[in-house]
């Protein structure tokens, strides 16, 4: 099973695998405090897509559209994050204020996609 969750929301012992997914480290957060079991920046979104995105609802689409493909190419990392969460919940940990239009959510469905 797949998860979202704000990293500044308390760890949880539902949470499972806890994975960071942004690029840069949380603004205010201690790396002691993160409760973390892996930082895959790696996973997430280049700086210029990043930048370009900006969380502006007008461009999600276009975003998880240039993500996706972003993703197709990093097929190692996606296969080992698909299996850690075939072996265990995972929770997708994210900084970004807006809920429903980030990076976290993006990767959840193309993930989730995959795997059907």
């Amino acid at each position: 099973m797949i998860r979202i969750k704000r990293i500044y929301e308390p760890p949880d012992k539902a949470d499972g695998h806890r994975i960071l997914v942004d690029r840069l480290w949380p603004r205010g957060m201690k790396k002691e405090n993160a409760a973390i079991d892996r930082w895959m920046k790696e996973i997430a979104p280049s700086d210029g897509l990043r930048k370009e995105f900006g969380h502006e609802p007008e461009r999600w689409d276009a975003f998880r559209k240039r993500y996706f493909a972003e993703l197709d190419e990093q097929q190692a990392v996606v296969s080992e994050l698909m299996a850690i969460a075939k072996r265990t919940t995972v929770t997708l940990l994210f900084s970004a204020a807006n809920t429903e239009i980030n990076n976290a959510v993006a990767l959840k469905e193309y993930l989730e996609k995959r795997a059907s």
